[in-house]
């Protein structure tokens, strides 16, 4: 049998492990139930090569994610996460294959999280995240108005943690972008497979910064500065082995660095520019996020060239006011826009709070190339007190006239 090495730095010394502990040649190290009896132990099982099997490996990660979750929507300080051990209880469910990705979007988060995480430390990490790569391909081919909506929705809800949410979107819109510049389909899936794990490692870090009220620290400027390299050597240890998505990870600040991939360079642009782009929508309790047309203008208005092609294909693929954004229209009323129009400025949008701050209860999708439903300016996530529903999103958009 192969065996699956265990993140054995995150077991708490004293609790009982909720599955059984093998070395990587098949001997029982630990049976269920059993603790981690003190650090002297630990550095035994290290020596060992502690691992479990790999039903035991998946259904822990998934134990772990949903534990990670629930902290998060706990309200729970996200350095208490960080320092979280191994969960001591798996469920029944942990064990059902393909469990962790039947939600779509919100699933992916929650997955993908656990992964970032974790870092070097995650169980069986390649294959889950080929697996959250083909879903993500899969659903932004379906529709993709809809991942952008519910992305960008998951964008402006900090307790959700920020680091996945980031990654996902990040990816979502280079491939859109990759499409529009018509970029060869084999950059596709490494494009793809380096948004998502980027930043594997400072994840913990990441969200950490974006609830933070004060300026990032010298500590923190110095781990911003080192993650790309760090999050490559991360995955190159974990066993990736792909040189392009290795590539683009490690150069993602710098896409023009003489020791990066020629031939990645228009791929790394793109990389570089949906991060940034992404960043600055992103609430941050230091400073307010810009609107996607502010954020669009801050970093293409001055671009020549390259990085002038890449940031206009960037705006016309996810539209001047993208989909899961807010508006203001000429009528007074707050809308949220479900869908991009024929051009990046005249979105299609639901009204959902009229000019006296009362909820809109009936779905109805608007052209705002028509006058009377004309887009005045966009707004920030903040300033709408009103809950949204994306799955009635995307019933009002099935009614909009096929153009």
């Amino acid at each position: 049998m192969k065996y699956v090495p265990i993140p054995i730095a995150m077991l708490e010394v004293g609790r009982p492990l909720p599955i059984d502990i093998w070395s990587d040649t098949g001997q029982l190290l630990l049976k269920k139930g059993q603790p981690v009896v003190s650090e002297q132990h630990r550095d035994k099982l290290h020596a060992f090569n502690a691992s479990s099997t790999p039903g035991d490996a998946m259904a822990w990660q998934r134990a772990y994610e949903r534990m990670v979750h629930e902290m998060l929507r706990d309200g729970v300080d996200v350095q208490t996460i960080a320092q979280a051990p191994m969960p001591s209880r798996i469920r029944e469910v942990d064990y059902v294959a393909g469990t962790a990705l039947s939600g779509g979007w919100p699933d992916l988060q929650d997955v993908l999280r656990g992964i970032l995480y974790q870092g070097g430390l995650a169980i069986n990490p390649l294959s889950r995240l080929d697996g959250m790569a083909r879903t993500v391909l899969k659903l932004l081919e379906a529709d993709p108005d809809d991942a952008l909506f519910r992305l960008f929705q998951m964008l402006g809800d900090n307790s959700l943690g920020y680091c996945s949410t980031h990654a996902l979107l990040t990816g979502t819109i280079s491939l859109l972008t990759a499409d529009k510049l018509g970029l060869d389909p084999s950059v596709r899936r490494s494009l793809l497979d380096a948004a998502l794990t980027q930043n594997i490692g400072m994840a913990r870090d990441q969200d950490s910064l974006s609830r933070q009220n004060a300026a990032p620290t010298e500590w923190q400027r110095q781990l911003i500065a080192d993650h790309a390299g760090r999050s490559a050597d991360t995955l190159h240890k974990l066993g990736l082995e792909d040189e392009d998505t290795l590539d683009l990870v490690r150069w993602h600040h710098k896409p023009l660095h003489p020791e990066a991939l020629p031939r990645n360079r228009m791929a790394r642009r793109v990389l570089a520019t949906a991060d940034g782009f992404v960043a600055k929508m992103a609430a941050r309790k230091s400073r307010t996020p810009m609107p996607a047309i502010s954020a669009a203008k801050s970093i293409f208005a001055a671009a020549e060239g390259e990085a002038a092609t890449v940031g206009g294909a960037m705006a016309t693929s996810t539209g001047f006011y993208p989909p899961g954004t807010y508006v203001l229209l000429v009528n007074g009323d707050t809308a949220v826009v479900a869908q991009r129009g024929a051009r990046a400025n005249a979105p299609w949008v639901i009204p959902v709070m009229d000019k006296n701050s009362m909820p809109v209860t009936v779905y109805t999708c608007r052209d705002t190339h028509d006058p009377a439903w004309a887009l005045v300016t966009p707004l920030n996530f903040q300033s709408v007190k009103v809950s949204v529903s994306a799955d009635r999103v995307q019933r009002a958009r099935a009614r909009i006239p096929k153009a």
